[in-house]
């Protein structure tokens, strides 16, 4: 199998903590690695279009290929330049623990 590792990417997980004043959840994204992986594009389609509050919303799903890791979940986002992706599928095991792959959404309006 050949994944060709050429884009540079940053995981991040999510951390949720209390606001002392208000008591509401305050959300902060965390480095959990720098990494380099291989990012391929779905062919896009009519239904990854919406319409939400009366604004076009749509998706644009891409494959990710990196390195075996156990530590990556669907709670994750992926930020790859300037774009953020958030992780929507689990990871799949490719070969014998050689990789993993799994899928990733960019909303766009």
């Amino acid at each position: 199998m050949h994944v060709d590792l050429n884009t540079q990417c940053r995981i991040e997980y999510k951390s949720v903590t209390q606001d002392a004043d208000y008591g509401t959840e305050v959300i902060t994204w965390k480095k959990l690695a720098n990494i380099w992986c291989e990012k391929q594009d779905v062919m896009p389609s009519r239904s990854s279009e919406s319409i939400q509050s009366g604004v076009e919303i749509s998706t644009l799903k891409s494959r990710i290929r990196m390195r075996y890791r156990n530590d990556i979940d669907s709670s994750m986002r992926l930020i790859i330049g300037t774009n953020t992706y958030q992780i929507v599928s689990e990871p799949a095991e490719l070969g014998r623990r050689q990789y993993i792959e799994f899928m990733v959404e960019k909303y766009s309006s």
